[in-house]
């Protein structure tokens, strides 16, 4: 067993640490900085097993606390009808009832376990049961420092915070022991990757169990949580025997694995068919341009489905609910001075939600998928001034295609707040308009900027930069955590607008310097 969890071990962390290489030596700037023998480098490799170990102790501990923090505590706190300690432990219940079977490490096809079971035929029985053990273990440790820290805010006996980790692994491994009886009986695989439509609506269920209660003020007894917690442990225990009994883990892996491998190719099947269908088919569709810009208005005019139509139908939501904020205003007058509030000093909420509506995502992937990637197969594309001059002619598109829904939200955002009851400063009406326009662009000039400088996709049209992944990441951490911040809304609005200002400037430049270079089919 230890053998079998040292390899284990060791081929994860090699296949971590090729990826951490191959991700770094996609970064513009390192790239010319990086040698040509880069995995042979032992500096490197250290710093990327540093980087391996320092993701396996976040997936042990930060993500778990994430999720205690957010989905348990963070949501009891909105119940003001029940005891926090109830809440917790009822919120907390359902969910473990939800993640027993849709994250259960033993049906999750990987990689990794394609590498080891299929590629170096390590003995199925033995590298399941060690990695499963393990996954098992990072539950344990994983959850234990933060059931007491935050159990014990919440007012849960410190006897119960230290179970409750036990509980949760307890009931993974029933739900798994009851999973491997089934394949025995009826040679039905589950595979979390590939949850059938019941699984699904009894995780909708569990999450209205979890959190609709609570919000009328019902929640399970304190000795009733704590008896239907406790009970996993001895179930868990006989389970995790049936479970090291098993003895068809060879079988159960081809089929996930196979599946996987079948899956991946469906998917690719189904994005190449998804785009096909997004072309208009209309022959008639011309241009009387020429050149690039020709080039241009053709892909705009045959994507309009999935860029202009989408574009209209956010734009024409957004409308309807500003004019659902002044009815309702109309309606019940009291609410004016709250809504008024609200829009002076929420501004910040709506960088989240611009960049939920963008189209920069979309535009882009289309971009590749019917256009780019045959075209860059060309030499003559990929010449500088060819680059630098589509840069210009598609971001004038994409600024227009996001100006739409824009447009609606900061005229109508002006409108609800002259309704509201206005404001001492006519400067805010023209700064609200303008910054949600210059959030707009912003997005529009960084998606097509990373796109130019990470071109993520290769020739086979899949994802393969690490770093263009880092990046949409933390723009989406950015935008989220704006969500939080209350500034007047000349503050931020000015603040916004130079902002948006500078960073075209910079964005520019960094395209005009190194697209030539980055923009280019992977291998």
């Amino acid at each position: 067993m230890l053998k079998t969890l040292r390899i284990s071990f060791s081929l994860k962390n090699t296949y971590r640490v090729n990826a951490i290489l191959y991700s770094l030596k996609q970064i513009p700037l390192l790239r010319c900085l990086l040698p040509a023998s880069l995995y042979q480098v032992r500096g490197l490799k250290i710093f990327a097993n540093l980087l391996s170990v320092l993701w396996e102790l976040i997936s042990i501990f930060l993500f778990k606390f994430i999720y205690l923090l957010t989905m348990v505590c963070g949501m009891g706190l909105l119940y003001q009808n029940a005891l926090p300690r109830l809440s917790f432990l009822h919120i907390l219940l359902f969910l473990t009832l939800i993640g027993s079977y849709m994250n259960t490490s033993l049906f999750n096809p990987t990689r990794d376990k394609y590498y080891a079971m299929i590629l170096l035929r390590m003995n199925a029985r033995s590298y399941t049961l060690v990695n499963y053990g393990y996954a098992l273990f990072k539950t344990v440790v994983g959850f234990l420092p933060f059931t007491i820290l935050l159990g014990l805010s919440r007012g849960v006996p410190l006897w119960l915070c230290l179970l409750l980790p036990f509980c949760i692994a307890g009931a993974k491994v029933s739900v798994a022991a009851y999973s491997l009886r089934d394949y025995e009986k009826n040679g039905y695989v589950r595979n979390e990757n590939k949850l059938q439509k019941f699984a699904w609506l009894l995780a909708g269920v569990l999450l209205a169990l979890a959190y609709l209660p609570p919000a009328a003020g019902f929640v399970l007894p304190f000795a009733a949580s704590a008896a239907l917690f406790l009970l996993w442990i001895p179930m868990g225990l006989v389970s995790f025997y049936r479970v090291a009994a098993f003895r068809y883990y060879r079988e159960i892996n081809q089929e996930l694995l196979s599946q996987m491998l079948v899956q991946m190719d469906t998917v690719k099947k189904a994005a190449k068919t998804a785009s096909e269908k997004a072309i208009s088919a209309d022959a008639s569709i011309t241009s009387r341009k020429s050149g690039f810009e020709y080039l241009n208005e053709l892909f705009i005019k045959r994507h309009r489905k999935i860029l202009w139509r989408s574009s209209i139908r956010i734009a024409n939501v957004c409308g309807f609910l500003c004019c659902g904020a002044l009815l309702v205003m109309a309606l019940m007058p009291e609410i004016k001075a709250d809504i008024n509030e609200m829009v002076m000093t929420w501004l910040p909420y709506f960088t989240f939600i611009m960049y939920m509506i963008n189209r920069g995502t979309g535009f882009t992937r289309a971009l590749f998928m019917n256009c780019d990637h045959s075209l860059l197969t060309h030499s003559f594309y990929k010449q500088p001034r060819f680059v630098l001059r589509l840069f210009r002619i598609r971001l004038g598109e994409i600024m227009k295609i996001n100006a739409v829904p824009a447009l609606v939200i900061g005229v109508g955002l002006s409108l609800i707040l002259y309704v509201s009851g206005g404001t001492d400063n006519p400067l805010n009406y023209g700064v609200l308009l303008v910054s949600i326009l210059a959030m707009s662009t912003f997005f529009s000039i960084h998606y097509l900027t990373v796109y130019y400088l990470l071109q993520p996709y290769t020739a086979g049209t899949e994802m393969k930069s690490g770093t263009y992944r880092v990046v949409m990441i933390l723009t989406y951490l950015v935008c989220y955590v704006l969500m939080n911040v209350r500034l007047p809304i000349l503050v931020f609005g000015a603040a916004c607008i130079a902002f948006c200002v500078l960073y075209s400037v910079i964005a520019c430049i960094l395209v005009y310097k190194f697209a030539p270079q980055t923009f280019r089919l992977r291998m």
